[in-house]
C-alpha cells in the first residue's frame, strides 16, 4: 500500500493547550501548537477505483464504474484517551451507461499511520452508491474510526522542553533548529500520527491507478 510522505514542519512545535498560538511571533521564535490528533488525508493512489465488465479487461470500452473518494472531514478530541478519530467523506461515482436502478458496494480502508511509513491499526468497511433509474451519477457518503493511545500521541517532557526552550538572539542555540537533533525529530516522528483512508484496491486495481 502506498501511503501519504509525512514531513515533519521545520517549526518549533508546542504542546496542546499552550498559550502561544499557531504562527505567533514570540520571544524564541515562531510558533506552532502541536495537537495529538492525527492528520487526515487520502492515501496516495488509492482515491479513484474503476470497476471493469468483463473484470480482467483494462480496454477504455470495458470500464463499467469509476467511483473518487473526496470531501474528507474529521472529528477529534486529543483530551481522550485513547484519542479516537472519526472521518467522514463523499465517494462520487459514475457509471458508463444509463440503465435501470443499480446498487454498487464499493470497499474502503481507514489507516492509522504512525511515523509516515509505519501502519499501527487498519479497518476496512463499505459503501453502497445507488444509481437512480437512467442516471449515471450517484454519491454516498462514509465513514470511518481510528484511535491511538494517547501516551503514544504525546511528547515527553524532556522533548518538549527542548522544542519550546527559549532562544536568545546571537547565542549559538538559536541559530539551531531542534528537530535536527536526531533524538528529537524521532521522538517527534514516533509521536506523529496519521489516519490515511483509501479504497481497499487489490494489486491490479492499484497497477491501473499507478499506469494510467
Amino acid at each position: 500500500m502506498l501511503l501519504a510522505k509525512l514531513a515533519v514542519p521545520a517549526l518549533v512545535l508546542l504542546a496542546a493547550g499552550g498559550c502561544a498560538r499557531t504562527g505567533e511571533i514570540t520571544a524564541g521564535g515562531i510558533s506552532a501548537v502541536r495537537s495529538a490528533c492525527p492528520r487526515v488525508g487520502v492515501t496516495a493512489g488509492t482515491g479513484d477505483i474503476t470497476l471493469f465488465n468483463p473484470p480482467a479487461s483494462r480496454e477504455a470500452s470495458a470500464i463499467d464504474v469509476t467511483a473518487t473518494l473526496t470531501n474528507l472531514q474529521s472529528t477529534c478530541l486529543d483530551s481522550t484517551d485513547p484519542i479516537n478519530t472519526v472521518v467522514t467523506f463523499d465517494v462520487l461515482a459514475r457509471r458508463a451507461q444509463p440503465g435501470p436502478a443499480r446498487d454498487v458496494t464499493l470497499p474502503y480502508y481507514l489507516a492509522m499511520v504512525r511515523g509516515g511509513s509505519s501502519v499501527v491499526a487498519k479497518t476496512v468497511g463499505q459503501v453502497t452508491v445507488h444509481f437512480a433509474e437512467g442516471q449515471i451519477r450517484a454519491q454516498a457518503r462514509g465513514q470511518a474510526t481510528g484511535s491511538v493511545s494517547k501516551a503514544a500521541a504525546t511528547l515527553s517532557d524532556d522533548v518538549r522542553k527542548k522544542l519550546t526552550e527559549r532562544r536568545k538572539a546571537g547565542d549559538e542555540a538559536a541559530a539551531m533548529d531542534p528537530l535536527s537533533t536526531p533524538e528529537v525529530r524521532d521522538a517527534v516522528l514516533a509521536a506523529t500520527f496519521e489516519a490515511l483512508v483509501g479504497f481497499q484496491l487489490t494489486q491490479d486495481q492499484l497497477k491501473y491507478n499507478a499506469t494510467r
